[in-house]
């Protein structure tokens, strides 16, 4: 499918969350392009606001918290539609793979009978056609016996199996984009492998757009196209996959990859690890909140970076964007 048009069109998005200890503001000015079909990674660190970025956009974020820029779905701006108008979208067009399903599930029902109040709340009204539609989905997603997993409840699935039937939930309604948070963080790396084949499966046989909430940068090659990445709730840098892996425009991309491990690698090499901690959303710095772990920090990054384009299509927010580390 030809990425040439927007599903999804955010600016300058900025999210507050109140807590005890004051206001934070883990999304900070995000601005970002999402086309129809389109599969993007974001990584960063945790912490560093992609969860709350992603929830943001369902309006699911905790009570009280403001929300303001603008986030524009199929051209009709999100920020502004009432409750009901939202509850008619979540499901329908715009749905979510949570990052542990054995909470996302309600334990005393059934998963086929969750998967079928989605379906019934949005499309189906027969029972029959229902059930059929449930028991497809299960099967495409791979569960072996997808007949019997329907009649099961969530803790008697295993860990992979729950996911893939999170996925199949997500998926049922034919939604328009997927928002995946961390869908593969409590898999050992064989059942990962296997959950993002048939997430790219699906999302290519609906023509879904996904965007992949992840810290792991060794597992978006098998599902994405593009990769933003994420410190401190601002977008850092943006570029198609195979650049961004080959040319990181910003210094924290760079660490990012450095730290994630090679095959090729001595057994006992150990791997590099980004000096100091995350910033604490109550005490940012000034300039670039990377500045006080970066090494190629210069007395400019105490000012607000610019976004510099290194590549076509590839920026980074940095005053050194693209040089060598």
């Amino acid at each position: 499918m030809a990425l040439d048009s927007p599903i999804l069109e955010i600016t300058d998005l900025t999210v507050s969350l109140p807590t005890e200890a004051g206001w934070i503001t883990p999304v900070r000015g995000a601005s970002l392009t999402v086309h129809e079909g389109e599969r993007i990674a974001l990584v960063g660190e945790s912490g560093c606001g992609k969860t709350t970025f992603a929830l943001s956009l369902l309006r699911l974020v905790p009570p009280g918290s403001r929300i303001t820029g603008s986030v524009k779905f199929r051209g009709r701006e999100l920020l502004t539609l009432s409750h009901e108008e939202m509850r008619r979208l979540r499901g329908r067009e715009l749905a979510v793979i949570f990052q542990d399903p054995m909470t996302a599930f309600n334990p005393v029902l059934k998963i086929g009978a969750q998967i079928a109040e989605a379906l019934e709340a949005h499309h189906y009204t027969n029972g029959r056609e229902t059930y059929r539609r449930v028991v497809k989905l299960l099967d495409t997603v791979g569960l072996p016996n997808p007949e019997a997993v329907a009649q099961q409840y969530p803790h008697q699935l295993s860990g992979g199996m729950r996911q893939r039937a999170m996925t199949a939930m997500a998926f049922a309604c034919d939604p328009h984009l997927i928002l995946a948070d961390e869908p593969t963080s409590a898999l050992d790396v064989t059942l990962q492998a296997q959950a993002l084949r048939v997430m790219r499966a699906l999302a290519r046989e609906f023509g879904s757009a996904v965007i992949l909430i992840t810290h792991d940068l060794g597992v978006i090659r098998q599902l994405c196209q593009r990769v933003v990445v994420m410190y401190a709730g601002l977008l850092v840098e943006d570029g198609p996959i195979e650049d961004v892996m080959r040319n990181p425009a910003h210094p924290y991309t760079r660490a990012l990859l450095a730290s994630v491990p090679q095959p090729d690698a001595p057994s006992k090499q150990r791997l590099p690890t980004i000096a100091g901690q995350p910033p604490n959303f109550l005490a940012l710095p000034t300039g670039c909140p990377f500045r006080p772990r970066c090494p190629l920090a210069i007395a400019d990054c105490e000012r607000n970076p610019p976004v510099i384009e290194t590549a076509p299509g590839h920026w980074g927010r940095c005053f050194r964007a693209g040089e060598p580390g």
